[in-house]
């Protein structure tokens, strides 16, 4: 009988039984405001892709009038639709150095430095003057405005005081979707680049 016993005990130290070391990291948790900004966000976005599926003919190739909208919704339409029409410059901005995110969810710009650059973007670089520059940047951060605006007009839990809290979420979502190496601002307004 010991002997049974010793070769069970001796199969379950050898057969590995140990108790697991689970470890939970949690790497983001949203806040109801985040949720709230981001919900009214993705209703915008949807409102976007709507205005591009409509069909301008109807099955009997009458032409068809688009729903009416009023002028802030054309407003937001048209500033997500700069934002889109842009990302692809902004990526290459970013990436370049020229543009940060900052805490209240703008770019932020800096020297168009043109040394260092990848090879992907030398002639990207090369091409783009200052004043060009300045142009797109406006252009992006008065529709990342317009696009908050639309998010607290269209939510009844948020008010024009809400701003400052609704860039807030704007600033710390750019700055979680930032890539690495890429400039952010913290929420107590110091640069670094992500890592």
């Amino acid at each position: 009988m010991k002997k049974g016993l010793f070769w069970i005990l001796m199969v379950i130290a050898v057969s590995g039984c140990t108790l697991a070391d689970v470890r939970v990291n949690v790497v983001s948790e949203r806040t109801a405001l985040e949720n709230q900004v981001l919900g009214s966000y993705n209703a915008l976005s949807k409102e976007v892709l709507l205005v591009a599926s409509v069909r301008g003919v109807d099955p009997f190739g009458r032409i068809e009038t688009p729903p009416a909208r009023s002028r802030a919704q054309q407003t937001a339409v048209e500033a997500v639709q700069t934002l889109a029409f842009h990302a692809d410059d902004v990526d290459a901005f970013k990436r370049l150095g020229w543009v940060g995110e900052n805490n209240q969810g703008l770019l932020t710009p800096f020297p168009l430095s043109k040394e260092d650059v990848p090879g992907d973007l030398e002639d990207f670089a090369a091409r783009y003057q200052e004043a060009e520059f300045n142009a797109v940047l406006a252009q992006v951060n008065q529709s990342r405005e317009v696009v908050m605006r639309r998010v607290i007009e269209t939510n009844e839990a948020f008010t024009m005081k809400d701003l400052p809290a609704v860039q807030k979420v704007f600033g710390k979502i750019n700055r979680d979707s930032a890539l690495p190496g890429e400039k952010i601002e913290s929420e107590q307004g110091a640069w670094t680049i992500k890592q």
